[in-house]
């Protein structure tokens, strides 16, 4: 009989396999994975790393999407707010312009104003998380001051102009900020100016024309912060549904990522317990070799 010279290395080789194989099964069991090293399959890692980025990238935006969307509530709350104050003040102008009230009915009237303006300056200059609504992309800077020595009273931006977007995982941009002097005006203009002319008049007893004229001019201002919460209103719900979007998306990333790596618990058990059969075999035979003379008595 011809005996196989590699017979005892070829056992061994395949001894370490077999090992090596319950190793690698246990490993996926205990860990999940499919895939513990680079070498096992290339073309996966590359693929779930790719996915990866997808998924962090997705996340960020939809955290800071939560984040976004609560300064744009605040934001358009304190629009609201300030639309309640004018629409006050345009009562009390009406009052004002009828031309029946004297001297103590104007001044009533205008401290009235002066209380509403406060408040709309004090709404102008709030703040959400240590920074100012209303600066435009100087966050850290109060926009506005009143300075009361003036006659009309005259309001200053300390803000810019720039306006501040985020970008969707879509590529679409959008709108998280009203820069101060688009929304309220600066000096003469917008809500504040009028409002100020509108006082100095009334305090005055100025004629019935300009009261009215002030009235209009308040209420074209009015129209003006109305729009410009309209656009900060389309964005928030612009922002609300592309963050709903990227979070349906980012499951279906994961989903498609765990596919690509995750383990299927019932398979690998089955093939373990299979592998384990075979290794305990495998390792009968070698323990049979060493009760033997030598090979020739193994042989017959």
């Amino acid at each position: 009989m011809r005996v196989d010279p590699n017979y005892l290395s070829n056992l061994s080789g395949a001894l370490n396999q077999s090992s090596a194989a319950l190793d690698n099964l246990t490993s996926e069991l205990s860990s999940g994975l499919s895939i513990q090293l680079l070498q096992d399959n290339p073309v996966a890692v590359a693929q779930s790393t790719l996915l990866a980025g997808q998924i962090d990238q997705t996340d960020t935006f939809v955290q800071s999407a939560s984040s976004d969307a609560s300064r744009l509530q605040v934001t358009d709350s304190t629009l609201g707010d300030v639309v309640t104050q004018v629409t006050q003040a345009l009562s009390l102008a009406v009052e004002g312009s009828n031309g029946t009230e004297n001297a103590t009915d104007n001044a009533s009237v205008a401290q009235s104003l002066s209380g509403i303006l406060s408040q709309v300056i004090s709404l102008a200059n709030t703040s959400y998380q240590g920074q100012f609504l209303f600066s435009g992309s100087q966050g850290s800077v109060q926009p506005f001051t009143l300075d009361t020595s003036t006659t009309p009273a005259t309001a200053t931006y300390a803000g810019d102009t720039n306006v501040q977007f985020v970008e969707a995982p879509g590529g679409q941009k959008l709108q998280l900020n009203l820069p101060g002097s688009s929304v309220f005006g600066s000096g003469s203009s917008g809500v504040i100016g009028a409002l100020s002319q509108l006082i100095a008049d009334i305090s005055s007893g100025g004629p019935t024309a300009s009261i009215t004229t002030d009235t209009a001019a308040l209420n074209t201002a009015l129209g003006q912060l109305s729009d410009q919460r309209s656009v900060l209103d389309s964005s928030l719900s612009r922002l609300n549904s592309a963050s709903t979007f990227a979070q349906t998306t980012e499951t279906q990333l994961v989903v498609a990522q765990g596919s690509l790596v995750s383990a299927n618990p019932e398979e690998v058990a089955t093939q373990l317990s299979s592998d384990e059969t075979q290794h305990q075999a495998l390792l009968s035979v070698i323990s049979s070799l060493g009760s033997q003379e030598d090979l020739f008595q193994l042989m017959r």
